[in-house]
């Protein structure tokens, strides 16, 4: 009967456990920036199911310790060992294969949020060494609406537009539009970086790197540098617009406008 109880007050723990992680993984949604991209909500699932993972596992090993302060406290005065425990190969089994299952999960997911970023000029060689089912999308070019320069240099951005517009205060994008951002530095390493994007992206000297991407929130952004590259490089920011496709043409059309205006040096 005692082993009975037991066994029920077991299963309404891990029930209890169970669906309090699961909650405050929901929680984990408000923790962060909007979602301004169509990647971002596979980046924040991905968080939220290591942050039930991170509760179930904390919770658990908590609930653990009060249990045994308060039912298996030794009497007053007994300074005897305990008894020795005896080892399980069942038990080492189980928690040897279930972390192993987590981490290539997470792994798997996590290539896949870049197979969804169309990630070219990178080497991955994750789905090479590990062998992953994953699909052969990563390697078809992701069709894209507009194509995007992003130039960094000790310390500012400068963005290059069709028909040779720049800009080098801020970047301008239209809303539901795969964009594509090709990426290159031209002295040291930077990091673009947008926290709303769920992006952050080294910038890789004589390297170019491209990934496309969908941007969704209407709103102004800022984007940072994330990599330490020299004295200034906190200040090495710059204004995101994601905007309308009729309200971006007409942005792009006067920045043409106000470059034709431009007397020759």
């Amino acid at each position: 009967m005692t082993k009975i109880l037991n066994n029920l007050l077991l299963t309404a723990f891990v029930t209890v456990l169970i669906i309090v992680s699961y909650w405050i993984g929901k929680q984990a949604y408000l923790w962060m920036p909007p979602q301004a991209t169509g990647e971002a909500r596979r980046v924040d699932d991905l968080f939220s199911f290591l942050v039930t993972v991170g509760a179930f596992i904390f919770l658990g090993i908590v609930g653990i310790i009060i249990y045994s302060l308060i039912f298996h406290r030794a009497p007053r005065g007994d300074y005897s060992e305990g008894h020795p425990a005896r080892g399980s190969w069942q038990i080492e089994t189980l928690w040897m294969a279930i972390p192993t299952l987590l981490v290539l999960w997470i792994a798997f997911q996590s290539y896949r949020i870049y197979q969804n970023l169309n990630l070219e000029g990178l080497q991955l060689p994750i789905a090479m060494h590990m062998h992953l089912a994953v699909s052969t999308e990563a390697t078809i070019p992701k069709p894209f609406a507009q194509e995007i320069g992003v130039v960094a240099k000790q310390w500012a951005w400068s963005f290059r537009y069709p028909n040779n517009i720049t800009s080098n205060s801020e970047l301008h994008l239209p809303v539901n539009q795969n964009i594509r951002l090709v990426l290159q530095s031209e002295d040291v390493l930077h990091g673009f970086y947008v926290p709303e994007f769920r992006i952050k992206q080294d910038i890789i000297p004589n390297r170019t790197i491209i990934f496309t991407f969908t941007p969704l929130r209407v709103g102004k952004y800022r984007l940072r540098n994330s990599q330490f590259s020299g004295t200034n490089f906190a200040l090495m920011e710059a204004n995101v617009y994601f905007e309308p496709p009729e309200t971006y043409n007409q942005w792009l059309a006067q920045a043409a406008n106000h470059q034709l205006d431009k007397p020759p040096i």
